[in-house]
């Protein structure tokens, strides 16, 4: 197992929450059956969760962190850049009542796809753009939207999309501190930034 201070070590999880603030649901499951998981990281986790918590069909969400190598990373490791983690937001979603596609255009339009390893003045690996999936259905529905977007950046005149679409590995939950922070904090940090360039997905 990695360790950030070399040889083999068993790292123990992360202390986090376990219900979520706003609807009491439990954040760590079981979840009801037939419900869905993907994990999206758009740069700092408070806004993003906040954003994804009020959209319609979303069940649950939580912070945490994902795309590394390190097991149970801190939210200090993952800031140091060695873990290789981004910092995300889990949604569980009722694919009855929403689908992939509004997901993703959420995800596409409310912050910026094409900076690299920053959202505005956050600047890091943990900040990078990311969607990892758990089906089959959200792979080939978010490497689409990607295009579609691109298209749609591309008219605009602006960048290329840098975002990291791939399987979920693992995800890792975050610190109690971090889950529904600005439920818990409704004046602190909220770094989301969209393009303002429309995702025309689905069209």
């Amino acid at each position: 197992m990695f360790n950030l201070n070399g040889g083999n070590t068993q790292r123990t999880p992360i202390e986090t929450g376990d219900v979520h603030t706003i609807n009491g649901h439990s954040l760590k499951g079981p979840y009801p059956e037939n419900f869905e998981e993907i994990v999206l990281g758009m740069g700092c986790f408070w806004g993003v969760e906040r954003l994804l918590w009020q959209q319609p069909g979303v069940y649950v969400t939580a912070a945490g962190y994902a795309g590394g190598s390190t097991e149970h990373p801190s939210y200090k490791e993952v800031c140091s850049g060695r873990t290789g983690h981004t910092e995300v937001v889990r949604v569980i979603y009722d694919p009855s009542k929403t689908d992939i596609e509004a997901l993703l255009q959420v995800f596409w339009e409310q912050h910026d796809p094409t900076q690299g390893n920053r959202q505005g003045n956050d600047i890091g690996t943990q900040y990078r753009s990311a969607i990892y999936t758990t089906t089959q259905a959200q792979q080939q529905a978010a490497e689409q939207s990607a295009k579609v977007y691109q298209q749609a950046l591309s008219a605009a005149n602006r960048g290329h999309i840098t975002t990291e679409i791939k399987p979920l590995d693992t995800f890792y939950f975050a610190e109690t501190y971090h889950q529904q922070y600005l439920d818990k904090n409704p004046d602190g940090y909220c770094g989301l930034k969209g393009t303002g360039v429309t995702c025309p997905i689905g069209g």
